[in-house]
């Protein structure tokens, strides 16, 4: 029996009850028809129910996910998805895009050229592509730190560590030394374990968290800074195997092939256009706009809005701008102004924005960082699916701090924290790395099992290099530099 992850009607159903009330609606009565009916609640942890419904609860799954979509939301206000409302709604988009001008200017410096396109990658790296090299190598090992815990319970994930004196983690996972009593109860991600525990690492495998970067690669290489979501669209319907997508970018997917245009594809019976997909989709477009986080910004969001909606799109904007602002950053303590600046492309009443600035008093109150992250689980594992984008940003901004944007200590604390722990790994080690700025920065235990190789089913970029990646991502940040100051010369 075929039973499709991500969507099944019955199983929608319950996620987009749950998210109603997150957003501000009021699903109640719905609620009780769907239950009167026989509904049971969304899966816990897997995207799929075990048993098919009938015909007659998927019939009426699929009526009532419309009429929950068309419930007034007390939140659409404080919370718009639309880009010139967010920046109506957050007060320091003009002084931040007028700095971004001015730092992009500094950058290409007083009539100067950036440096012609190679058609090779070049024998020594510019600090810039090594800046890079480093971000590329950073996110591929914190997202494989977080793959062999994935989906697994906060206990198990600290259980799992001290049983091989890995507590608080310093070093990848290894089922060596572990009680069997103890795997027997918290199995490894059967997915993940046989690549990416300690004695398995063998490159780089495949993982949505770093094809998502290589995707965007081709978009900008395809279509340019001024690419549109459409282009994102048919981007992925050329080189997105659906089979490699989950969640908000499976639905995507599906309304893309029902005819179904942007961004009504973020919103038709998607209840998970808040979870954290759009968020592990921005890392290029900070990468490619350094200093500038209002661009790294706009860029994401129209990446987002494929899939997202609100604090899901709130969360690839921050993410972009904390790490357009990370590429040029420097300082002991630069990680804050890091952060601070993320938070001023996004609405500061929004639910997202009030959950980092939390996070971030927490990290900054408490030397212990478990308990912060058991106030956080506190606060939002009774409320929030485990690969919400809220909870799971408001745990890398909480890791980043208490780290002090230290590498080791960013992607530990983020994996340890739980929830989507692979994807909160690869983003805390994103940011972490460009602050290191160089490869060499990263302690060879992290990259050296990566063997400068990544596997991929996107395109041709499979067992490519992260030099030859950087020096691609650095090619791009040439051509928007390119354009940048082509604006500027020719602004009145």
């Amino acid at each position: 029996m075929l039973r499709l992850t991500w969507v099944q009607p019955e199983d929608l159903l319950g996620h987009e009850l749950r998210q109603a009330t997150l957003d501000g609606r009021e699903p109640s009565r719905i609620a009780e028809r769907w239950r009167a009916a026989g509904g049971s609640e969304a899966p816990l942890r897997a995207g799929a129910s075990p048993e098919p419904a009938s015909r007659y609860l998927r019939q009426l799954a699929e009526d009532l996910l419309d009429e929950l979509a068309d419930l007034p939301s007390k939140l659409a206000d404080q919370e718009p998805t639309d880009l010139a409302r967010i920046k109506a709604n957050s007060p320091a988009w003009s002084a931040l895009t007028a700095g971004s001008r001015a730092a992009g200017a500094a950058r290409v410096g007083a009539g100067g050229t950036p440096q012609a396109r190679a058609s090779v990658p070049t024998p020594t790296a510019t600090p810039a592509q090594a800046r890079l090299e480093a971000a590329w190598l950073g996110r591929a090992v914190g997202c494989l730190l977080g793959k062999p815990v994935e989906k697994l319970p906060l206990e198990a994930i600290r259980q799992l560590a001290r049983s091989t004196g890995n507590w608080p983690l310093t070093t990848y996972f290894t089922a060596k030394g572990v009680p069997e009593e103890l795997t027997s109860k918290y199995p490894w991600n059967r997915r993940s374990a046989t690549t990416s525990l300690a004695e398995n690492i063998d490159g780089m495998p495949e993982d949505d968290d770093l094809n998502y970067p290589l995707l965007n690669l081709l978009l900008l290489q395809r279509h340019g800074k001024a690419f549109t979501t459409t282009d994102v669209a048919r981007l992925w319907l050329d080189e997105l195997p659906p089979g490699r997508t989950f969640t908000a970018e499976r639905i995507a997917h599906r309304n893309l092939l029902l005819g179904i245009e942007p961004p009504h594809t973020a919103r038709h019976r998607n209840p998970f256009r808040e979870w954290i997909g759009a968020l592990i989709r921005a890392d290029v477009h900070g990468w490619t706009n350094p200093g500038d986080p209002a661009a790294a910004a706009e860029q994401a969001h129209r990446d987002a809005t494929l899939t997202h909606t609100a604090n899901g799109v709130y969360a690839a904007m921050f993410t972009a701008a904390v790490i357009a602002q990370a590429a040029t950053a420097t300082g002991p303590h630069a990680i804050h102004t890091c952060l601070s600046t993320g938070l001023t492309v996004i609405p500061p009443d929004s639910r997202l924005s009030r959950a980092v600035r939390h996070a971030i008093q927490l990290a900054r109150a408490h030397e212990d960082f478990d308990t912060v992250v058991d106030t956080l689980h506190a606060l939002y594992s009774p409320t929030h699916h485990w690969v919400h984008a809220i909870p799971n940003t408001a745990l890398i901004t909480a890791a980043l701090t208490h780290a002090n944007g230290d590498f080791t200590g960013s992607i530990c604390r983020a994996v340890s924290g739980g929830w989507d722990t692979d994807s909160n790994g690869a983003t805390a080690g994103s940011v972490a790395a460009l602050l290191a700025g160089t490869p060499t920065a990263l302690p060879d235990r992290w990259t050296a099992p990566l063997k400068n190789r990544l596997t991929t089913s996107i395109a041709d970029f499979n067992g490519t290099g992260f030099d030859t990646l950087a020096h691609l991502t650095q090619e791009l940040t040439e051509e928007v530099t390119t354009r940048l100051t082509h604006l500027e010369a020719t602004r009145p």
